[in-house]
């Protein structure tokens, strides 16, 4: 429930505080008074948007504050996630800043106006002549039926299986479309892989193949310097070998004369050693090295072959080009394998079809069996509301088409007037009509759902004092189970609140202000005497007064 309103700095408010009870409270005060502004300022804490229109000094900040009781509203997941901190007692804060830039609290902790709307929308329902057409739309429709009919679970298990089911036909959609490209990727698709498989790509290849290149190109000259090395080591006359020979003895010798010269020797003795194997590697690699034009074309082939692939993929690596093979290959699979992908998702799309049908089925029944109540008492509750002859004609028949709710078409259509054809309420029904037709079905919405904090702009204009007593009796019953406003003209609505509010403007010097201030019982007396008669406040018209008040049924 609204537990407390605070507003500042805004439109025609200085400052105003007002404290709010549970049950049916009326707001009255004078056409012009300020009772749209007062609304204006709950809609700004609640999300709507604002400008600097907003503030009365345009130098300060406009800052409106409400604070709510939420145990009834069940509403932990919702600040939870939105990572707010969750409080029974809970305060919504909204400044509007002098430059024009707004800000929005939740228990201080600042969020943006979409999460503050889509509390507020949980918190309070301000009913005003916009409202009322809501009436008519099929969403609000159909709430009333599946309120009355308990579906809340059903809804939830249909809608779940129905998200479920629109991706599965969309990853079936998918599959079909990449099916119809794939197919006819898929020859050019074989022939690149078949390109790249054939070309034996391995991790260093190309290095490999330039370096064997090199080899078999200049064989001769490998040749010519391999044997001047060997012969370098081992000629006879000159060779390295035989001096280092001459040399290893000398040393040795010297080794038996300190430490210093037997280290040396042993440096010598490594260097012939690593000498003579090198002389023996030469040896072999001039066994091993021979010319092979064969091979050569070959490996001039296979880099050729790379260098075109290379060049045809656009790339500048081998590993490239692995990627690219590994790509094509998922390519060629998928298309080869899409029918098979396709059936299965035929069949998941299937299987969740029938599940989805079911949940319809289930939708539908309890559906079909709320309406004969639904309609029953909707013609009994207008009935007293001044329209006796008031009938509906409500029906759900499955169609063919899934929809977010369902497979139910709606059908309420709305009769004022004995012997006259049923239309849709939007056309066939007035804007007083209307409005009690929206008050009949908050009243009975009240008795299976958690409503938030209803609010009535002027519901009741246009109809009669008796009539206007019967419509304030049914906020003033809705406010045993809930908080109620009603802002009203009509002291007959006005007298059954638990509390009343008056909406006053006043003039201070050369500004003029919006205040609002809980009435006594005796202003309450004042103040609906006025409504009556008029200001000036006859003995009848407060005898009446007290009469309403002490007697709210009438």
């Amino acid at each position: 429930m609204l537990a407390r309103l605070s507003i500042k700095n805004y439109a025609l408010i200085d400052e105003l505080e007002v404290s709010f009870s549970p049950g049916f409270t009326t707001i009255t005060g004078e056409t012009g008074a300020g009772k749209s502004i007062l609304l204006g300022g709950l809609s700004l804490v609640l999300g709507k948007r604002a400008d600097l229109s907003s503030l009365k000094n345009k130098e300060e900040k406009c800052i409106i504050e409400a604070a709510f009781t939420l145990g009834k509203y069940q509403l932990e997941t919702y600040f939870e996630a939105h990572d707010l901190d969750y409080d029974v007692e809970t305060l919504l804060r909204r400044e509007i800043l002098p430059s024009g830039k707004s800000r929005a609290f939740v228990n201080d902790t600042p969020v943006t106006l979409d999460v503050l709307s889509g509390l507020g929308n949980q918190l309070v329902d301000i009913h005003s002549q916009h409202q009322t057409l809501q009436l008519t739309e099929n969403g609000f429709q159909f709430r009333v039926i599946d309120a009355l009919a308990n579906t809340k679970e059903d809804l939830s298990s249909y809608q779940h299986t129905f998200e479920t089911y629109k991706n599965a036909l969309k990853e079936l959609t998918r599959l079909q479309d990449y099916q119809e490209i794939a197919q006819k990727e898929l020859d050019y698709n074989s022939f690149l892989l078949e390109e790249l498989e054939k070309a034996s790509l391995k991790q260093g290849i190309q290095e490999e193949l330039e370096e064997e290149y090199e080899q078999l190109s200049n064989v001769e000259q490998i040749m010519q310097l391999l044997s001047q090395g060997h012969q370098l080591l081992n000629d006879e006359q000159i060779g390295i070998l035989n001096t280092f020979s001459q040399l290893q003895q000398a040393v040795q010798k010297l080794s038996g004369y300190g430490k210093q010269f037997h280290d040396l020797n042993e440096r010598v003795q490594a260097m012939v050693i690593e000498t003579a194997d090198v002389a023996t590697e030469l040896e072999k690699l001039q066994e091993n090295v021979e010319a092979n034009p064969n091979r050569l074309d070959e490996v001039n082939g296979q880099l050729q072959l790379l260098h075109d692939l290379l060049k045809k993929h656009q790339v500048n690596s081998v590993d490239a080009l692995f990627q690219i093979k590994e790509d094509l290959s998922t390519k060629v699979d998928s298309a080869i394998n899409i029918t098979t992908k396709i059936k299965a998702q035929k069949k998941i799309v299937n299987d969740t079809m029938q599940s989805l049908n079911a949940h319809a089925q289930a939708l539908h029944k309890k559906r079909n069996a709320v309406i004969p109540d639904l309609k029953k008492m909707l013609i009994g509750q207008l009935t007293t509301l001044g329209m006796p002859s008031a009938t509906f004609d409500i029906s759900v028949n499955l169609d063919t088409e899934f929809k977010p709710n369902g497979k139910d078409e709606l059908r309420f259509l709305f009769s004022a007037n004995k012997g006259s054809n049923y239309g849709e309420l939007k056309k066939v029904a007035s804007g007083g009509e209307l409005s009690r037709i929206m008050l009949t079905i908050k009243s009975i919405l009240a008795n299976y759902e958690q409503l938030p904090t209803l609010m009535f702009d002027e519901i009741d204009t246009g109809v009669s004092g008796e009539i206007s007593s019967k419509m304030g009796a049914i906020m003033e019953k809705m406010g045993n189970t809930m908080q109620v406003f009603s802002i009203t003209h009509l002291p007959q609505v006005a007298a059954k609140g638990v509390a009343q509010f008056k909406v006053y403007k006043e003039e201070l010097g050369d500004s003029t202000r919006t205040g609002m201030r809980e009435l006594s019982a005796e202003q309450r007396v004042n103040e609906l005497a006025e409504m009556l008669g008029g200001k000036n406040l006859t003995d009848s018209a407060l005898a009446h007064a007290r009469e309403l008040l002490e007697n709210p049924q009438n």
